[in-house]
Parts: C-alpha cells; structure tokens; sequence
C-alpha cells in the first residue's frame, strides 16, 4: 500500500476488497455438514442455526447507527469496520472451537447466537463501505453501491475458491478463515476507507468508475467460467486450482493500478486548477471585477436528511420497504430452497450444486447492471429509480412463475430471472432511500428498510413454501415432482405483482420530487 494517498479512489478499492471478504455468510453450505456432524444437530437444528445466519446478515440497525454517528461533523467508517472485525472474531471462532472438539460442546442456541454475530459483521462491512462510497460519490451513487453491493455478491464465489484451492476437504479450518480473513483485511485497510473532499470533476469521476465496473464485470464472467469448468470435473488438479485463485488475485489487484493512474491524473489536474486560479486573481487585481470560482452554480439538497424516525413517519418509508418485503423476501425464500426444488424435479446434484453456486453471478450482475442502468435513465430522461423496483418485482413474477411451470429447464431460466431481479433491489433499494430520506441517516434508514429481506423471506419461505411443501409430502417422505412447489411459487409471483403494484405507486408519488431535485441537481454536473 505504500504510495497510495487516502483519496475517493483509494476508499472505493479498500471498500471492494472488504466487500470482497465480507460474504462468510453466503458459504454457510461449505462447512454446514461439518457443524451439523460435530454438534450431532437434526436438521431443525441447523435449519435453526441458518434463520439466525439470515436474521444477523440483514438486520444492520446497529451498524447504520453507528455510520451515521458524527461527532464534530466528521464520519468514522473505520469505527464501523473494526466494530465488523470484531463481530467476525466473536462469532466464528467459538464456531470453529466447537466444530474441532477444542471446547466441550456448547447448547444449540449459542451456536445459534454466535452464527447471529458472525453474519452481523457483514452488515458493518457492508455499512461502511457503502456509505462511504455514496458520499465520497453522491451524483453518481448508483454507480458506486451497484459496484459495492455486486462485490458483495460475488463475495461468496471468492470465499469459496479461496476454500477450494487451500482448505479443501477441511471445512474446520475453512470457518477459522472466515473469522480471521475479513478481520484482517478490514483492519489493513480501513485507513483508506474514508469520506474524502469533494471535487466538481463528473466526466473525470466517470471515466474511473467505469474503469472500476469492467474489472467487476470481467470477474464476474471469470468466476461464472470456473464455477461451470468446475461442474465438469469432481476433482480438479491442486496446481490448476491455485492457477485459478492466482488471476482470481490478479483481476482483483488491478483495482489498486486504477487507484494509482486516478491518483496521477487528480495531481496533474490540480496543478491546472491551481494555475487558473493564480490567473483568475490576476484578472482580478487588473479588472477590478467580481470573478466567480469555477466550482458552478450551488447544488440543490439531495433529499430532506430525516433521522429514522422521521423516516418511518413517511408513507413512502413503508411503501418500500413493503415492496422490498415482496421482492427480497421471495428471492430469499427462493434461494433457500432452490437444492429441494432441484432435487423435487428429479435434477442431479451436481446441476443443484451448480445452480446455487451460479446464484452470486446472477446476483452480482443485477446489482451492478441495476446501479449503473438507473443512473443512465435517471440523467439521460429523470426515470426514477422506484420505476426500476417495479420493474423488477414484474420479471421477478414471471420467474416465480417460470420454476412453479415446472418444464424443462425451468429452473435454470427462473433461477437467472429471479436472481439478478434480487440483486437489482438490494441495489437500488440503497439509492432510493439515499434520494428520498437524505444522506446524514442514510446508513440507518436502509439498514432498516433492509430488515424487510427476513421478514418477507421468514413468512413466505417457511409459511407458504415449507407449508406446502410439508403438505404435498406422502407419510413425510420427500416430495418429488412439480406440484411440490408449485402452488407456493404461484404464490410468490402474485405476492410480486402486488408489491409492483406498491412500487408503481411509489414512482408515481415521487416522480415530482425526482425532477425538481434530484434530476434538477444531476444536469449541474
């Protein structure tokens, strides 16, 4: 890192790394059986253990109030990140004890209680990096936390190539990773992730954060290659696996050569600031007239910077999060149960496996497509960005729909549909709360909003899909065929159709506001 000046640049490549170490909870299926073996769990049992994994990975109040703490108006992203350090060392590493024999074997509900605070730490990463990356980028934030988030969504393939190549068949020291890796990483870098002085440079900033979306998107299509070769093969080469994790490591330091041209192109281009000004002082003295920086017109407030409660006292506040409630919480559902329905549909568990590890790709790439598409629309033609959650909660039926047809391939398809709709809402439900409630309580409000992801996943994936799961079964056995869940994920798609109906609604409410401020504010760029 030597060389490197704390800059927007350099946050946004510390934040990606972090982001990119952050998704222990995304791999709970590496080493499950081995908890499950170890601390002799049934399977309610570990079906528990995952719900608290889900509950502590969305339920970031914590994290979002301590982002939003500002003593002497300064942020402390670094407060959030060591407090996300601290969480993963607490909570996998009696994890990792009691998997290995190290300690006697604790009651199921601290194991519960430490996968709670071990997925936690996720939110405080993801927290800080976000946050920070809108501020340091607020006219182009949905850029940034599509870029943010789609690291995070890719976090769980790197994890698990990172296990592939040095923790294979060792699930126990696989957890011991989990809880020192992000730590680490947090730790060395959250010097440079820090909110940074503004600069009126729109072309500028877009130039390098595109740059920093093709390395995203190229690996994204990287691990999509290697996570199909893969499926091809039950034991890959060790030499040729460390091959892979090596231009795995090798796409992701390219993000620090972007660092270093962006920082050499900001020092030439402040030196030409600096000279006009010297000019401009000149003109002055010799005039004797009124000369204007050339910083451009003032910029007009983002949003109203409601505190959470405020928050709350809004309608549009609950229209979101109802909308979210939708369309996370059956992406959710659908996620969790995607082996089932594989395994329902007669699909070998090679295919299942395959499909799950897919998931991150689909996610990640509605999780950057949804940021940067947004951003485009929302300054070539003022569309809102609830227009866009509408949208997706549409697509998201219609792939409900598609996995409950049960035809061939139907899973293969809906899964894609429904993946990337569920990547695009966790990254636009960000930028939305940003524009509408403002950026000083930013971090807490969607934090909350984000608590409606296990709320809709809890009532429709253990109310709707367990339920009638359990009733398509014969004398308990497995259910096998398509009316195993086909009634639920007819379900699913109306429940999305109604909260794109709510979205819709929200659109309409706000396209007012989109276009006299945010959309007004945009075109001074």
């Amino acid at each position: 890192m030597r060389g490197l000046r704390r800059t927007r640049w350099a946050a946004t490549a510390a934040s990606a790394w972090v982001q990119c170490a952050a998704g222990g909870s995304y791999c709970f299926g590496v080493y499950s059986e081995a908890l499950k073996a170890s601390q002799g769990f049934d399977q309610s049992s570990l079906d528990h253990v995952a719900f608290f994994k889900d509950l502590g990975a969305n339920v970031g109040l914590l994290s979002g109030l301590l982002a939003s703490w500002a003593p002497l108006g300064l942020r402390r992203p670094w407060l959030v990140l060591l407090a996300g350090a601290a969480q993963s060392l607490a909570g996998y590493l009696p994890i990792w004890l009691a998997v290995t024999g190290a300690i006697r074997q604790p009651p199921a509900m601290l194991i519960c209680l430490c996968m709670l605070v071990a997925a936690h730490a996720q939110t405080f990463y993801n927290t800080a990096d976000v946050v920070t990356a809108v501020e340091n980028f607020p006219d182009r934030r949905g850029t940034v936390i599509g870029i943010m988030k789609g690291f995070l969504g890719l976090s769980g393939a790197i994890l698990v190539q990172l296990y592939h190549t040095f923790f294979d068949g060792k699930p126990s020291s696989f957890i011991l990773m989990l809880a020192v890796l992000p730590s680490s990483l947090s730790l060395i870098l959250m010097y440079f992730v820090e909110v940074c002085p503004k600069t009126d440079r729109g072309a500028y900033d877009k130039k390098f954060l595109d740059a920093f979306s093709l390395i995203a998107l190229c690996l994204a299509g990287y691990l999509m290659l290697v996570i199909i070769g893969q499926s091809f093969y039950i034991k890959i080469p060790s030499t040729i696996q460390f091959a892979i994790f090596v231009a795995l490591m090798v796409l992701l330091g390219s993000l620090f050569s972007i660092v270093m041209k962006a920082d050499a192109e900001s020092k030439a281009l402040d030196e030409i600031i600096s000279d006009e000004r010297v000019a401009l002082v000149g003109d002055k003295k010799n005039d004797g007239e009124t000369a204007t920086s050339g910083s451009g017109s003032e910029l007009v407030p983002s949003g109203e910077n409601l505190n959470l409660l405020q928050a709350m006292g809004k309608i549009d506040f609950w229209l979101l999060f109802f909308a979210m409630s939708c369309g996370m919480g059956s992406g959710l559902a659908t996620v969790n149960n995607i082996s089932q329905i594989g395994s329902s549909l007669g699909y070998a568990a090679s295919k299942t496996s395959t499909l799950v590890s897919l998931w991150s790709i689909w996610n990640f790439l509605g999780r950057f497509s949804a940021g940067y598409v947004s951003d485009y629309f929302l300054r070539k033609n003022c569309i809102s960005r609830p227009f866009f959650i509408a949208i997706t909660l549409v697509f998201m039926s219609i792939g409900h729909l598609t996995i409950a047809s049960g035809i061939t391939g139907s899973l293969y398809i809906g899964s894609i549909l429904v993946g990337m709709c569920y990547g695009a809402q966790w990254s636009l439900m960000p930028s939305i709360t940003s524009e509408i409630f403002g950026l000083t309580h930013f971090g807490t409000i969607f934090n909350t909003v984000a608590i409606a992801s296990p709320t809709g996943s809890y009532i429709l994936s253990v109310r709707v899909v367990g339920y009638v799961y359990d009733m398509e079964s014969v004398d308990g056995h497995a259910c096998m065929g398509k009316h195993c869940f086909a009634l639920s994920f007819g379900i699913m798609s109306a429940v999305c159709l109604i909260g794109s109906t709510v979205a819709f609604w929200l659109s309409f409410r706000s396209r007012k506001f989109y276009r006299q401020v945010i959309y007004a504010r945009l075109q001074t760029d």
